[in-house]
C-alpha cells in the first residue's frame, strides 16, 4: 500500500556502482510488484512530502545497505510522459559508489531479489531504467577523469594495479602500466602504507591509501586531478 506521505508522481532512482573481482558492477533488483512484475530494475522509490530531495536516495540506500557515508552524485531529471505506465511520474536519477564487501543487501517491499551485474552485461530493464543507467554511467565516466571519486570504490588500502583496474573498467580504456603509475604518483595524493598484499599467488604489491588532505591542498594550488 502506498505510504500516505509519499508524492505519488515524483520519484528517485539510484544506479549503485561497485567494483568486485576485477569488474565494475551495478546493483539491480527484481521487482515483485506491478507494473513490470518480475523485471530487473534500478533501486528507487517515491519522495516523501516532508523530505528534501537529496535525502530521498540516501534514505533508500540506507534502507538497503545500512550505510550512511556513501558517495552520491545527481545525474539528471527524467520526465517523459509515458515512462511509467500507470500515471505521469518524474524521476531524479543519482549514482552512488560503494565498496561491495562493506555490507549485505537488504531488500525492500518492491524487490524479491538483488543482483550485482557487470556493466558490460546489463539486460533489458523495467520502464526506462536502461536509459537512466546509461546516463548515470556516462556521468561517472566523465567525473572519474577530473575528480578522484574512484577511491570510493576501492578498499581503504589498495595497490596501484587495483587502482588501474578500476579506471580501466570505468573508462573502458586500457592504460600503459608504467605511464599510469607515474602519472598517479606524481599527484602526491597517495600515502604509502608500508604494507604489501597478503595471500596472493603473485609478487605482493605495495599498498596505498588516498590522502584527502593532500588532495585538498592540490586543489588549492589550482591543480586538477586528471588521468
Amino acid at each position: 500500500m502506498q505510504d500516505r506521505n509519499e508524492i505519488d508522481n515524483f520519484s528517485i532512482d539510484c544506479v549503485i556502482f561497485g567494483f568486485d573481482k576485477g569488474e565494475l558492477k551495478a546493483l539491480l533488483i527484481k521487482r515483485n510488484t506491478e507494473p513490470d512484475f518480475g523485471k530487473l530494475a534500478l533501486p528507487g522509490g517515491f519522495v516523501y512530502i516532508d523530505e528534501d530531495l537529496d535525502a530521498a536516495p540516501l534514505r533508500r540506500l540506507y534502507d538497503m545497505t545500512g550505510l550512511t557515508d556513501i558517495y552520491m552524485k545527481q545525474v539528471g531529471t527524467f520526465g517523459k510522459t509515458d515512462r511509467y505506465p500507470l500515471r505521469r511520474v518524474i524521476t531524479v536519477v543519482y549514482y552512488a559508489l560503494v565498496r561491495v564487501s562493506n555490507y549485505s543487501i537488504k531488500l525492500g517491499q518492491d524487490a524479491s531479489e538483488a543482483y550485482w551485474v557487470s556493466v558490460n552485461d546489463i539486460p533489458a530493464l523495467a520502464f526506462d531504467h536502461r536509459e537512466l543507467f546509461d546516463a548515470a554511467f556516462s556521468k561517472l565516466q566523465e567525473q572519474v577523469r577530473i575528480d578522484p571519486v574512484i577511491f570510493n570504490l576501492l578498499p581503504k588500502e589498495f595497490s596501484l594495479s587495483d587502482l588501474q583496474d578500476v579506471y580501466e573498467a570505468i573508462t573502458m580504456q586500457k592504460f600503459d602500466k608504467r605511464n599510469f603509475r607515474k602519472k598517479v604518483l606524481a599527484f602526491n595524493i597517495l600515502l604509502d602504507t608500508e604494507k604489501k598484499q597478503s595471500n596472493v599467488s603473485h609478487r605482493a604489491a605495495r599498498l596505498y591509501t588516498f590522502d584527502k588532505k593532500a588532495y585538498q591542498k592540490m586543489l588549492q594550488r589550482g591543480q586538477m586531478f586528471t588521468i
